[in-house]
């Protein structure tokens, strides 16, 4: 007769097996993302991550059942607003202190934006998670940026240049490492910044204001 292991302890062995601590889940979240900056999703294994991060494979294969969740979730914990939401007083010194974080974080965005690539188009958990971990945060900063410019009377609320705001800041990081094969760097968006956001929004620079 076959004996039954009780409940309890199966219970227990599977908790004690799949609970990692937060410390070891970041570790291995970050191993994932150097893997993905180095390698490309396409080449990206579980393998390489478990040597990476020096774990068995099938801890990363009890945490997250496929490649895509393991991904997604490391993009998920490993989000850091670039376009934070700077407070110096004015619009347009707080896209200048936006740009400067920006700039700061550039090569390491823009390599694993780049790693994601094609996989994006095809995996819709990937494209969410990419948009939660890189693009959401950076678009609720820039509007808490707007909202207390348009409260202070700065700007019009409905001034047409503010809703193509994000998206000239995406874009210019995005494409210059194509059109000039170099990242856009913290002087390269503050240039951006001085130069093209903010006349284009009719303000002026703090130091410039009369």
């Amino acid at each position: 007769m076959t004996t039954r292991e009780p409940a309890t302890a199966t219970a227990t062995t599977t908790s004690r097996r799949s609970k990692i601590t937060p410390e070891r889940a970041q570790e291995l979240y970050e191993a994932v993302l150097e893997q993905l900056r180095t390698n490309g999703y396409e080449a990206l294994t579980m393998e390489g991550v478990a040597a990476h991060a020096s774990c068995s494979k099938s801890t990363l294969y009890r945490q997250w059942k496929t490649k895509p969740q393991m991904v997604a979730a490391a993009l998920l914990a490993g989000r850091c607003v670039k376009f934070f939401s700077a407070d110096t007083g004015t619009l347009a010194g707080d896209l200048v202190a936006a740009a400067r974080n920006a700039g700061a974080q550039a090569k390491r965005d823009t390599s694993l934006i780049q790693a994601l690539g094609h996989a994006v188009l095809q995996d819709a958990e990937l494209k969410c998670a990419l948009r939660g971990a890189l693009v959401d945060p950076e678009i609720a900063s820039i509007d808490a940026m707007v909202a207390r410019a348009v409260a202070r009377g700065e700007i019009a609320a409905d001034h047409p240049g503010l809703r193509y705001l994000a998206a000239q800041l995406f874009g210019v990081m995005r494409s210059r490492p194509v059109l000039e094969g170099c990242d856009a760097d913290e002087d390269y968006l503050v240039r951006f910044v001085e130069s093209v956001l903010i006349p284009g929004l009719g303000l002026t620079l703090p130091d410039q204001a009369t």
